[in-house]
């Protein structure tokens, strides 16, 4: 390095006292790049606990930006999209946190952040602050309500089952319906831990229920989600969201058997049961088979016993019945007796009714002559000949009178009469018409008339019923014209109307009467 010997200038020629070297001169990228590689070398990759802050959910892009502070710092950061999905703790605002990241740069705005690709909360306490807050937040969507749940199946013909393949979980519940009841489980296998715990264990819950009713694969009639115990954190996917509102959402009855009796998720409050164990789920699901043989037998033996009962009820009923009931022979005694009164009087009754009809047959006999017969009809004849020929009679006569008044009228109805007859009711219509024609205001109007009405259309009669400044109509023989009142009546009319009087009589009919100098009415038109 060289320095310069020469004395610094003095006085009004003196220069900036700007110390020399021959370090490089940078631009800001150039230093802003610089220091982001420096950061990035002495730190990168950092685990820091704070406090979210200023978090507001995803962006359009899908980054997430917020800080992480405590009680004297804070620093930006940033999740990315493709991250983000894959946090198995979604930022909240207020959360303590753990985040794992890279510390850099943001030269837009020199300041340094970091970029978080994984997330953790800070200890079980926030996990249970967490839990808490979604376990208050779905409550109050009612996806806890005791009025939801179904219950289960006495008698479930095929089981689903949702859990770990090759956990001791499934092993363990199939042995205990083979213990209990043989029944034909579907396995949904999924991961009980980890990030797409939470995902596969909704999606298992929902594909059980869009399971056709007799399709090929056979519908659960009971639906169990299993596992065995675990640290909060290794049950944390069963408190996600996604699997609390697929299984209150399922329509299959659902038991939660996820952990041991002391643990619990939101899945077991979402659940339509919740067993303390998977084994005891296996338990509730189906009935046991040895306690069914001996229900039963225990129903059998009531069933017989109750029957018997009844029958000695019903046999001692009947004996108390018969004793009460009367002898046969007392019950048609009397019935027999009137059968035999009445048998008796039949004969005699007949007998009677013979000789009454044989005495009124001899007092009719005499009366039944034929000669007599032969009168009646004679008299009949006779009768019926008379009244023919008075009915021939009245017809000829009534005819008579009908054709002697046919005749008069059609002498009055000849041709000529009724052409004189129309041809004077043609003149009189003419001569009505003519009177009609000549008394109208039309022909007044032809005159050479007018015709004035108001706005109303009534006609105007007197010039002392119009204002100043009132419409009027005025008609004439050929059409109507509208017209405004200048001056009131009594006022003079002056040259502003134009020709002077040959615009005047327009007001009012040329031929009308004339009003007096002392206001008299003017003359009607009709």
């Amino acid at each position: 390095m060289t320095t310069s010997l020469k004395p610094p200038a003095t006085g009004a020629n003196a220069a900036p006292a700007v110390a020399k070297s021959n370090v490089a001169e940078l631009s800001v990228s150039e230093l802003s790049n610089a220091v982001k590689k420096t950061l990035e070398t002495t730190y990168g990759y950092v685990r820091l606990r704070g406090e979210i802050s200023g978090y507001r959910g995803p962006h359009a892009s899908g980054h997430c930006y917020f800080s992480l502070k405590d009680e004297k710092a804070k620093i930006e950061a940033v999740v990315w999209r493709g991250v983000y999905s894959a946090l198995r703790f979604k930022p909240q605002e207020g959360l303590e946190v753990i985040a794992t990241g890279k510390v850099t740069t943001y030269p837009g705005s020199s300041k340094y952040q970091i970029v978080i690709e994984a997330l953790e909360p800070a200890g079980a306490g926030a996990l249970m602050a967490l839990l808490e807050e979604r376990k208050r937040k779905l409550g109050e969507e009612g996806l806890f309500d005791e009025a939801r749940k179904q219950l289960l199946p006495h008698f479930p013909r095929v089981i689903g089952i949702i859990t770990s393949p090759t956990g001791a979980v499934i092993r363990d519940m199939l042995h205990g319906f083979d213990e209990r009841f043989p029944a034909h489980v579907l396995l949904w296998p999924v991961r009980v831990q980890g990030e797409t715990c939470a995902a596969e264990v909704a999606q298992a819950i929902k594909g059980f229920n869009a399971l056709p009713i007799g399709g090929a694969i056979p519908r659960p009639d009971v639906i169990i989600v299993a596992r065995g115990g675990g640290s909060l954190e290794d049950l944390w996917g069963f408190n996600e969201e996604i699997v609390v509102r697929a299984a209150a959402g399922s329509a299959i009855p659902l038991i939660s058997a996820v952990g041991h009796e002391t643990d619990w998720t939101l899945i077991d409050l979402a659940a339509d049961a919740r067993a303390p164990t998977p084994t005891k789920a296996a338990e509730w699901a189906v009935p046991k088979y040895s306690e069914l043989i001996d229900q039963t037998a225990k129903l059998s033996d009531r069933l017989r016993v109750g029957l018997r009962r009844a029958l000695e009820g019903y046999r001692s009923a009947l004996r108390a019945a018969e004793r009460g009931l009367p002898r046969p022979q007392d019950l048609v005694a009397m019935p027999r007796q009137r059968f035999d009164s009445v048998g008796q009087r039949l004969g005699r009754a007949l007998n009677a009714n013979t000789a009454a009809h044989a005495q009124r047959l001899s007092r009719i006999a005499p009366r039944l002559q034929v000669r007599l017969l032969s009168q009646r009809i004679e008299t009949a004849d006779k009768r019926l000949h008379l009244a023919w020929q008075r009915g021939s009679n009245a017809l000829a006569r009534l005819a008579g009178a009908r054709r002697t008044r046919f005749e008069r009228v059609s002498g009055r109805l000849a041709p000529r009469i009724v052409l004189n007859r129309l041809e004077r009711w043609r003149a009189m219509l003419d001569a009505q018409a003519n009177m009609l024609t000549s008394l109208s205001y039309q022909s007044v109007l032809r005159r050479g008339f007018t015709l004035v009405r108001d706005a109303q259309g009534r006609a105007v009669r007197q010039a002392s019923g119009i204002a100043a400044g009132a419409v009027l109509d005025i008609e004439f023989a050929d059409g109507h014209i509208a017209a405004a009142a200048l001056q009131p009546r009594g006022d003079p009319v002056g040259p502003q109307l134009g020709t002077g009087a040959e615009s005047a009589p327009t007001s009012r009919p040329t031929g009308a009467k004339k009003r007096s100098s002392s206001g008299g009415t003017q003359g009607s038109l009709f």
